[in-house]
């Protein structure tokens, strides 16, 4: 028997109104328990004084709704029980729920799990609503929104049409092969392969856009010891994250902070001063992790005291690339010309002041437009879906070229199932566990 399961759907901790989910068959004999009154009509909320069924003692003054199957999120009966949300009372209604007979607490991402097996969701809008609650950024949200409507399942279960209408064509030559059916039944399929390569691959040449959109822009601040560095950290996250100190080598290892620029995800990074010759080993691993953070930045911000011109860091200048904002700082302090670094026209800015910052978040917010925006087609956001979509498309190459019917039907029904997986249509079960596993309990 199923059982019914209940949790809070909103964060733990005190705040204005908590909820608590209830799922299942016993769902509706849980409220009744509850309130010891009849089951109200569903999907419209009512106000009922809660009680603990063992004690009779009140528990709060809640608005309840209820939601009968199949129109619910989970696809069961379901009782929504909007609470005051103090501790005491989340605690006594979780508490009173628990020791009714058939009830247990959910398990981590139980309810979207529900969700999924009673066919409300497929994996791609599942991974959407985790996607939904971790946004932190305007066009974080707007990709796990496009994603929860089924934009992304929709576009993967349409090339599974074509593959599907393909793989008839050539089994039908297959297996009527002394029949006369029309001439040219097989070959139409190569184009409806070719074409759905094409398109596959134009999908996979995003720049990993969604990838990185869930994850933010990695961006590094590199450049000479007392540049200004930790200084322009601290100004950009407008906080002290970072310690300052005139002290040469003070930062040893990357400090990372996390930006909303432009409504894009940012996680800029402060990283050691290069220099030539560390004053010891803690340094000298710190200048390590520098120039390795900087290989694996996103973009850099190139740093150069503005007290040093026309001098330039030649350690810095060796990272300059095209993915790089010059930045000069300590403007403020020094009124020399501004020279172009590396054919690049610097950003001149003082942490201190505040000077020039807006037209550094300006610039910086571009480069997040210009790596993240994504386009009219929804985006591939998560590596497996990338694994997927390569095996799909190496299958589809080897049907192009396999020399009998038989090995090439077997590619493309291959290339479904890849598919398929993406979604959940074939070959959940082994996915059921890593794709909830890591969902917060009430999801």
């Amino acid at each position: 028997m199923i059982a019914t399961i209940f949790a809070l759907a909103t964060a733990p901790g005190r705040s204005g109104v908590a909820v608590v989910r209830v799922s299942g068959p016993g769902a509706g004999t849980a409220l009744t328990a509850l309130t010891g009154r009849p089951l109200p009509e569903p999907r419209r909320a009512s106000l009922a004084t809660l009680r603990d069924p063992r004690s009779g003692d009140a528990l709060d003054d809640a608005l309840v709704l209820r939601f009968t199957a199949p129109a619910s999120f989970t696809g069961e009966d379901v009782v929504e029980l909007h609470l005051h949300g103090g501790r005491a009372v989340v605690t006594g209604v979780i508490e009173a729920l628990a020791a009714l007979p058939g009830l247990r607490l959910a398990e981590p991402g139980e309810f979207t799990r529900r969700a999924f097996e009673n066919g409300k969701l497929d994996l791609t809008e599942a991974e959407a609503v985790a996607d939904l609650i971790d946004a932190e950024t305007t066009a974080q949200r707007r990709q796990a929104l496009r994603q929860m409507d089924g934009a992304l399942g929709r576009l993967y279960d349409g090339w599974r049409d074509r593959l599907t209408r393909a793989l008839a064509h050539i089994e039908a030559d297959i297996d009527f092969a002394d029949e006369d059916l029309p001439g040219g039944v097989a070959d139409a399929v190569r184009p409806v392969v070719e074409r759905l390569i094409a398109e596959i691959a134009a999908h996979l040449d995003d720049g990993g856009r969604g990838e990185r959109l869930r994850e933010g822009l990695h961006i590094a601040i590199v450049g000479a010891p007392n540049a200004g560095k930790s200084s322009l950290l601290n100004a950009l996250a407008r906080r002290d994250a970072a310690i300052v100190s005139a002290r040469a080598g003070t930062t040893r290892d990357v400090i990372e902070v996390h930006l909303d620029l432009g409504g894009y995800p940012v996680v800029l990074a402060d990283t050691a001063g290069l220099r030539e010759a560390a004053a010891d080993e803690v340094e000298e691993e710190g200048i390590r992790r520098a120039r390795d953070r900087a290989a694996r930045a996103d973009v850099k911000i190139a740093v150069f005291d503005a007290t040093a011109l026309p001098d330039l860091d030649l350690a810095t200048l060796a990272l300059i690339d095209a993915d790089t904002v010059v930045a000069v700082n300590k403007r403020d302090l020094s009124d020399a010309p501004l020279p172009l670094v590396a054919g690049l026209t610097p950003i001149p800015v003082s942490a201190r002041s505040g000077a020039g910052l807006a037209d550094l978040e300006k610039c910086l917010a571009a480069f997040s437009a210009d790596r993240l925006a994504v386009g009219g087609t929804p985006s591939l956001t998560r590596a497996r879906h990338r694994a997927a979509l390569e095996e799909c498309r190496a299958s589809l190459e080897r049907a192009l070229s396999a020399p009998l019917p038989e090995l090439a039907a077997e590619d493309i029904r291959l290339a479904s199932r890849a598919l398929g997986r993406i979604t959940g249509r074939v070959d959940v079960e082994d996915l059921l566990d890593i794709i909830f596993r890591d969902f917060c309990i009430g999801k």
